[in-house]
């Protein structure tokens, strides 16, 4: 795999958004860690908008990334059960920040803070 260069210091942080970043995988991580352990299709119903197809693709990468585990019960019908990890767990604060953005940003509190750091 090539890896690529980035200029001001920017790379780390890209690294971070190619493992974490996307519309899905933050909502799925965040969910995970509230909920416990999750089968596929309770993640599916909690994600409004999310087609099976893209659930699938993204709990993979997570999967292949070490962010989740994904147990596999040997029943029919097949039960999958995704878990996630201590490694997953790491990047709760950057996720539960960007969850305190986000009320202050849908509240309107983003024009009190411009104010007081003008």
């Amino acid at each position: 795999m090539k890896t690529k260069t980035y200029s001001l210091g920017c790379s780390t942080i890209q690294v971070t958004l190619n493992v974490m970043g996307g519309k899905w995988k933050p909502l799925i991580l965040y969910l995970l860690h509230k909920m416990g352990t999750m089968r596929f299709s309770d993640l599916n119903k909690k994600i409004e908008g999310i087609t099976q197809k893209m659930l699938t693709q993204q709990l993979r990468e997570l999967e292949t990334d070490g962010l989740i585990e994904r147990k596999v019960y040997p029943v029919v019908p097949p039960k999958v059960e995704y878990t996630i990890t201590k490694y997953g767990k790491s990047l709760m604060p950057i996720l539960i920040d960007m969850e305190d953005w986000g009320k202050k940003h849908r509240d309107g509190n983003k024009l009190e803070e411009n104010k007081t750091h003008s």
